[in-house]
Formats: structure tokens, C-alpha cells, sequence
């Protein structure tokens, strides 16, 4: 069994972690794969096996079984890009905030570990939103697994947004900006702009306005069939596209086309986790002082 690691950088505190989740996967025999700048920086800070290897693309995991994702949902959001279309599940370990989708912890791995080695465990399919455009700006990696998101690039004038679903007009939001969310960043960027919570698999895409200028402007839900033409106006010359955490600078002129990706993403679920357990308790829900 092969297994690849994505992390971008944790806190010493969780060195000792790293060090024992490489021997303990090591010592089941299973074939462990690094990511490169990561490896680097922990080999200046740990004494790493002989028998970790390193990757840095995405051709160089194109046979391993799992991808482990060591940090908070923003680094499992990067880790799409290297698994891509391969169907490889990702494993997302907590060491970060929130973690909606890294919703294990350091003090649970060994018992996680154990579960993946064995298949006992389910699998969240996951959809992408694919984004396209002229001259295909974001390359290969043209997908989101929580949004693609639409904002000014000035600090003051605001811009205006025409939405096309199906090429029929639904409205022109002035606004500081626009997402197009998947269910999974449905508790994401979504979220904080009064979006509504969407359960995995549920088959929509939530259009959710930033900041309208027209108060009485909702978030609208919509079936993921759905293809969106986007067609942007406004003061400047450029505004922000953002697919997850990745952004670009793209003239005012050009016309956005967003539509569900044709593979997805799986995400690895132990049998004792489930989405309405993570939001309770992510979300605090159900919790009064007065109780305790």
C-alpha cells in the first residue's frame, strides 16, 4: 500500500505527531510519500526514516491509495489539486481551527490509521465546480471544491454582476462581490456571508451576493445541472477570481462560464463521524451554560 502526505507547514508542537504517524505507517508496512516542500522543512527540524520519499507533482502519485492531509481545510483544499481526477480518497487530519472537512484529530489517528488499513470506512463524494474561460486562466487545476468567488479589486467602487443560469437572466447583483458555492463550502466563505447550510450530496450550488447593495438581494439555491454565464462591469479595469484559496487578477472584460465538474472529490469518513455530528459540534450547536 502506498500513501502520500500534503502538508504546508504545522507548529512544533505537532513534530512529535509527524514523527510517529511516519514510523507507525512504516511499521504496517505501507509505502509513505512526502510532499517535497514539506519534507524539506521538517528535515531540518526531525530525523526522517530513509524510507520516506518525496513527490512534487501530480504525475508522482498517480498510483498511491490514499492522500493524507495534515493541517486545516485550506491545506486539504490545496491537496485537491495534486489528486485532481485520480478518484485518490483524502484522509484530513486536524491541526488547525474549525475543520469541517479535517475533522480528525492528532489523538485519534492510530484508530483512524487502523480503520483505513482495513477498508472500514465510508467514502463523501464531493463535488468540484468546474470555471471556465479565455485562454483557460487557472490551467489544469480549473476547480473548486468549496467556491469560486468573484470580487473587487479596488477597495471602494463596488461591481456589478450579471448571472445567467442556463443563458436566462436571473439578476444583476452590485455587490462587492459574488460566490458560487458547492455544498461543502456551503459552511465555508458562504457561511459568513449569511449563506445557507447545505448537506453533502444534496445536488445544488448556492449563489450568495457579498455585501449587495440592494438589501432585499438573497442567496439563491440552485440544482447543480445548472451551467452559470457571468458577465462583470464596474469602475476599474480588473476585478478577483478565486477558485478555494487560489486568485487571479482578470480584466474587466471577460466573461466567467461555471458549471459541475465532471469527476469529484472523496473524502474519507470514519464510520463513527458524520456531516450533522461535525456540524454540532463545529457549530456548537445545542450548547447552553445554563446546562453545565
Amino acid at each position: 500500500m502506498k500513501i502520500a502526505i500534503y502538508s504546508q507547514q504545522i507548529e512544533d508542537k505537532y513534530l512529535v505527531f509527524i514523527e510517529s504517524l511516519f514510523q507507525t505507517l512504516l511499521n504496517k508496512s505501507v509505502e509513505v510519500l512526502v510532499f517535497e516542500d514539506f519534507y524539506m522543512e521538517l528535515s531540518k527540524k526531525i530525523g526522517i526514516d530513509t524510507q520516506v520519499k518525496t513527490f512534487s507533482t501530480h504525475e508522482d502519485i498517480r498510483d498511491v491509495n490514499y492522500m493524507f492531509s495534515i493541517g486545516g481545510d485550506g491545506t486539504l483544499l490545496k491537496t485537491i489539486t495534486y489528486v485532481r481526477d485520480k478518484d485518490i480518497p483524502i484522509f484530513g487530519i486536524n491541526t488547525g481551527r474549525l475543520g469541517f472537512l479535517t475533522s480528525i484529530t492528532t489523538e485519534d489517528i492510530n484508530v483512524a490509521i487502523d480503520a483505513i488499513l482495513i477498508g472500514d470506512f465510508d467514502l463523501d463524494k464531493r463535488t468540484l465546480l468546474t470555471l471556465e474561460t479565455e485562454n483557460n486562466l487557472f490551467g489544469e487545476a480549473n476547480y473548486a471544491l468549496n467556491e469560486i468567488t468573484l470580487q473587487k479589486k479596488d477597495t471602494s467602487a463596488m461591481i456589478t454582476i450579471q448571472v445567467y443560469l442556463n443563458d436566462e437572466f436571473l439578476n444583476s447583483y452590485w455587490a462587492d462581490g459574488l460566490i458560487i458555492s458547492t455544498p461543502t463550502g456551503s459552511t465555508a466563505y458562504s457561511l459568513s456571508c449569511n449563506g445557507p447550510i447545505i448537506l453533502p450530496g444534496s445536488g445544488n450550488i448556492i449563489v450568495n451576493p457579498i455585501a449587495p447593495h440592494n438589501l432585499n438581494v438573497r442567496p439563491v439555491v440552485i440544482p447543480d445541472n445548472t451551467e452559470l454565464t457571468l458577465k462583470i462591469k464596474g469602475r476599474t479595469d480588473n476585478f478577483l477570481v478565486a477558485l478555494d484559496s487560489r486568485s487571479l487578477t482578470v480584466p474587466l472584460s471577460m466573461e466567467l462560464k461555471i458549471k459541475k465538474t465532471s469527476h469529484h472529490i472523496n473524502i474519507i469518513r470514519l464510520k463513527d463521524h458524520s456531516f450533522l455530528k461535525t456540524l454540532r459540534t463545529k457549530l456548537v450547536w445545542g450548547y447552553d451554560k445554563r446546562n453545565y
